[in-house]
């Protein structure tokens, strides 16, 4: 059996067996909190995928699963679509693994390979990028909250329902969606996630901030309707 088809069967059993491994309400999943990895580790992770050790790839999809196809449930916003590019991304990693070097995180290169798989779908489907689904357009001038009350930030990490959340999420623009669920579920760094989206740090600073501002009048909106 070829170290392609031992993923393709560790994913069909493992991954999409007798349940998945997010639920149907998978997108509101509790964040699944990683410890940084070192160097140490990138660095084996990277020699084991040089090597296309297949132990170390299940270990790496037991251990990423619920991020990724999380991410990419938020991107597409269809589960079908993120079950494909699931699979695809896993697909990839083996293929291409001797391009990971281990100087960034593995799941900053990870979720890379995911949006890159998401953009080059949309262009064959739709003939449009992931920017241009952002409906109003951005720039990278500054853009800040405004300070009086809670900020957008504090409501969203202070609300128990998470499964709303969630919904108001997939309200958002894209470009938006993606920064803030890839800051605050995933906790990358704006560094990294400047790097996941080949973007100025400028301009994740803007999507972050008019993400945030978006979510507040949900987010107020919906604890007002439960207060009643």
């Amino acid at each position: 059996m070829s170290p392609v088809e031992k993923v393709q069967n560790f994913l069909l059993k493992r991954v999409f067996g007798n349940e998945s491994p997010v639920s149907k309400h998978g997108m509101s999943t509790a964040s699944l909190t990683l410890t940084t990895q070192s160097r140490q580790e990138n660095v084996l992770i990277a020699q084991g995928l040089k090597r296309h050790d297949a132990g170390l790839l299940d270990e790496l999809i037991v251990q990423y699963q619920h991020r990724l196809l999380r991410y990419l449930l938020y991107l597409t916003g269809n589960r079908e679509q993120a079950e494909d590019l699931f699979q695809e991304t896993w697909m990839r990693v083996l293929l291409r693994g001797a391009q990971y070097n281990g100087n960034a995180r593995f799941d900053t290169w990870l979720f890379t390979i995911a949006r890159n798989l998401v953009i080059d779908m949309r262009r064959k489907r739709t003939m449009v990028s992931l920017e241009e689904l952002c409906e109003n357009g951005e720039d990278d001038r500054a853009f800040e909250v405004p300070s009086n009350g809670p900020n957008p930030f504090d409501l969203y990490q202070g609300y128990e329902n998470s499964q709303l959340v969630a919904k108001l999420l997939l309200t958002l623009d894209p470009l938006h969606r993606e920064v803030l669920v890839l800051r605050f579920h995933e906790e990358l760094s704006l560094d990294e996630i400047a790097q996941v989206t080949t973007s100025p740090l400028s301009t994740v600073k803007s999507r972050l901030y008019r993400g945030l501002a978006s979510l507040k009048p949900r987010l107020e909106a919906m604890t007002q309707q439960e207060a009643l």
